[in-house]
Parts: structure tokens; C-alpha cells; sequence
């Protein structure tokens, strides 16, 4: 079977659960960018809540004539509002005192630290680290072209592009969220399907059993 998914910025567990049980992946690269997706926000679980961390983008190109390259027409990320410093500090100060922070800070910061240009691209290394780091070896490729819905049902994938999301996410019947050990659940509650990262920060090299 295969799943077709929406490039994540540091994606949900949700997320990473089609890359753990599904035989291959397909990642859209040629949709339009709409804002408030995953494509440039996680969501991490702090002291004070649920937090949404965005990565600014900068306007996409609108020359659709053949004189950009698909490349180009992709979203690019803006340095606006020092925002590598904000993420950071914010995984610091919301996961400093779970159990795996320390053990694999050194593998995230690096994110923080050097610049990308393309989000695509910085999203796709990004995914690279976590399955490392989560212990699965996902069969993944990127779209050439965008793939319509008519396209997706003919081909039989399963299309997860606007199911997974922030806001107004549709059903998953597959999704199941199982509660796992979180820092400040005696606070807020265990909060459900948090950025990868909770998982990772709290759980270590169990994560993958969360999947």
C-alpha cells in the first residue's frame, strides 16, 4: 500500500505513523502552499500548554508561464523574526527535563543552527534525521508533478494531503492516538498527536512502539 502525505515541518506522530506502517510513501512537492499546515508548523506540548512553532516562508512565486523551475516555485524560508533562536529555546524550555532531551539534542540542533533555503528541501532532511533517530527505513519518494484526486483514486493511494493537519483535520481510522509518558501531563492531560518530537524527547528508542 501506499501513502501520499504533505511535506511536515517536524510532522505529528499521526504522521509518522504512515511512514512506519505503510510499504511506500509519497511526499507532495508541487502543491500549493497554503498557510497554517504542517508544512511550516509543529505543534509541542509546554509548561503552559499546546505551542505552535512556524517557520516563516516567503512569498511563493507566481510566474507559472515555464519561466521558473519547479524548484522556484516552491515556498522559500524567510530568517523573519529570528525565529531558529524562538524554535530552540522553545524545545529547551518545553523538553529540558524530559527523559531523552539531553541524549539527542546534538541530532535536532543542527536544524536550528545552519540555514536552508528551500522548506521542501529542509523538511525532507529533516524527515531523513527522524527516521534515523525513530529506527524505521521508510520507502519514500517525492512527486514530480501534483498529484490530482482523481489521479490518487486510480492509482489506489491513500491520500492523507488534507487529513493531517492543524486545523480541521479530516477522520483517520487508522490514527489511533496512545498515550505515552509526557512531562507536563499531570498539568494539562496527555495531549495528543504533539510534533514528533514530543514522542521522541519522552519515549527514546521506545518511540517506535508508538507507532
Amino acid at each position: 500500500m501506499t501513502a501520499l502525505l504533505s511535506s511536515t515541518y517536524f510532522g505529528p506522530v499521526q504522521w509518522y505513523q504512515k511512514l512506519s506502517r505503510y510499504d511506500k510513501i509519497l511526499i507532495e512537492q508541487h502543491d500549493s502552499f497554503i498557510k497554517q499546515t504542517f508544512r511550516n508548523r509543529c505543534v509541542i506540548a509546554t509548561p503552559n500548554g499546546p505551542l505552535s512553532l512556524t517557520v516563516p516562508a516567503k512569498p511563493v512565486a507566481k510566474a507559472m508561464d515555464g519561466t521558473l523551475s519547479p524548484v522556484e516555485r516552491q515556498p522559500q524560508i524567510s530568517d523573519h523574526g529570528n525565529w531558529r533562536h524562538v524554535h530552540w529555546n522553545a524545545l529547551k524550555s518545553a523538553y529540558g527535563e524530559s527523559p531523552f532531551f539531553e541524549y539527542y539534542a546534538d541530532d535536532i540542533k543542527p536544524f536550528f543552527e545552519s540555514r536552508w533555503e528551500s522548506l521542501y528541501a529542509f523538511n525532507a532532511d529533516i524527515c531523513r534525521k527522524m527516521c534515523e533517530l525513530l529506527d524505521i527505513e521508510p520507502d519514500i519518494t517525492f512527486t514530480d508533478h501534483y498529484m490530482t484526486t482523481e489521479e490518487v483514486k486510480d492509482l489506489g493511494i491513500d491520500d492523507y494531503r488534507d487529513i493531517i493537519r492543524p486545523k480541521h483535520p479530516m477522520p483517520d481510522s487508522d490514527f489511533v492516538p496512545r498515550r505515552y509518558y509526557q512531562v507536563y501531563e499531570q498539568r494539562h492531560g496527555f495531549l495528543p498527536n504533539m510534533s514528533v518530537l514530543d514522542l521522541l524527547f519522552n519515549m527514546g528508542n521506545e518511540s517506535v512502539l508508538w507507532l
